[in-house]
C-alpha cells in the first residue's frame, strides 16, 4: 500500500493506523499548495480531490477519505483490534465515533487553517471545536479510549485533531480527562514513529 501525506495533516491518522497495524506500506509525502507530490509529479492526477490522505491499495485501487481508509486498514489487521468486528454493534458505535470526529471537530477545525478567513469567523469555528472538546472531556471521565479500554483507529483520529488545538493554541487546561487522554496515545510507540517519520515529534 502507498499512503500519500502532508506531515501534521489528517493523514496522520491513517498512517498512525497503519503503524499500529504492523502493514507494510510506503509514504509519499504531497505539497497541498503546490499539489506536486516528492518526485514532482501532478497529485491531483493520483488524487484529482487535491487533498491528503489517499490510499492506493495493492490491487491499485485509491481511497481518498480518512474515516473509511483507516477502517480498511483496521480489517487488513483484524488481529490487532484497532476496529470492532464487521456487522457488530461495537463497530457501528467506531463508525459513529469517526463520524463524529470528521464531521464535528475536522470540518470545524478546517476554517480556522484559512489565512484569508477573519478573526472574528475564527473565534466562532474555535469555540464550536471547544464546545465537542468540552463533550469528549465527558465522554473520557471512565474510559482510556473512545470504545473503553482498547485503542482504536478512531483513537488515531481525534489524536490528530488533538496536535491541531496544540497548533492553534487551544487552552485545554481545565480538560484534565482530555489532556491525559492525549499524553496516553502520545506515549505509544507506534504513535511516536508516526509523528517522528512526518518530522513532528516537537509537536507531540
Amino acid at each position: 500500500m502507498k499512503l500519500y501525506y502532508s506531515p501534521g495533516a489528517c493523514s496522520l491518522s491513517p498512517h498512525i493506523a497503519l503503524l499500529e497495524a504492523g502493514l507494510p506500506y510506503d509514504l509519499v509525502k504531497v505539497d497541498l499548495r503546490a499539489k506536486k507530490v516528492e518526485n514532482g509529479d501532478d497529485y491531483l492526477k493520483v488524487n484529482p480531490k487535491g487533498q491528503v490522505p489517499a490510499l492506493v491499495m495493492d490491487n491499485g485501487e485509491l481511497l481518498t477519505e480518512g474515516p473509511v481508509i483507516v477502517q480498511v486498514i483496521a480489517d487488513k489487521a483484524a488481529g490487532k483490534n484497532l476496529a470492532p468486528s464487521r456487522d457488530s454493534t461495537e463497530r457501528y458505535k467506531l463508525q459513529e465515533w469517526l463520524n463524529y470526529i470528521t464531521g464535528e471537530l475536522h470540518k470545524n477545525f478546517g476554517p480556522m487553517f484559512s489565512p484569508v478567513l477573519a478573526d472574528e469567523a475564527k473565534a466562532f469555528f474555535k469555540d464550536r471545536v471547544m464546545g465537542k472538546f468540552k463533550y469528549l472531556e465527558g465522554v473520557l471521565a471512565d474510559r482510556d479510549y473512545l470504545m473503553g479500554k482498547q485503542f482504536t483507529v478512531a483513537d488515531g483520529y481525534l489524536f490528530t485533531m488533538l496536535t491541531w488545538a496544540d497548533r492553534m493554541k487551544f487552552d485545554l487546561s481545565a480538560m484534565p480527562n482530555l489532556l491525559a487522554y492525549k499524553a496516553r496515545i502520545a506515549a505509544r510507540p507506534k504513535v511516536q514513529e508516526a509523528l517522528a517519520k512526518e518530522g513532528l515529534m516537537k509537536a507531540a
